[in-house]
């Protein structure tokens, strides 16, 4: 088989891209730093609720933790995008939560933080 340098450097241009634009959960984990003056990564809440098995959790549903009205009546099972979302702007993705942040702007942050949070099992 015959591969010409063009094609190989193009191929390796394309994965270095890839892995420049994945999620990053060591990233997340040092991006994290910021939610843990109220979460925690054990199952512990705090003056939010503990994060660990966040990822395919009904909002407001982390036990021993008191949750506003808002996120009690949400019908949200957390997932990439949902928490993405909720990461980003937490008042406009669940109106009257109790969360008193103004969310991340930067999507690379936010991916890195859910793929960090998609870690705590």
């Amino acid at each position: 088989m015959h591969f010409s340098i063009e094609l190989l450097a193009c191929s390796a241009l394309l994965c270095v891209g890839a892995a420049a634009s994945a999620q990053d959960a060591a990233a997340g984990k040092a991006a994290f730093a910021v939610c843990s003056a109220c979460h925690s990564v054990e199952g512990s809440s705090g003056v939010g609720p503990g994060l660990q098995g966040v990822l395919g959790r009904k909002a407001g549903s982390s036990p021993g933790f008191r949750y506003s009205p808002a996120m009690k009546a949400v019908n949200t099972n957390w997932d990439a995008a949902s928490l993405n979302a909720f990461i980003a702007h937490p008042q406009q993705a669940i109106p009257g939560n109790a969360m008193p942040f103004a969310g991340i702007a930067d999507a690379k942050v936010r991916n890195d933080i859910v793929a960090y949070l998609g870690t705590l099992k």
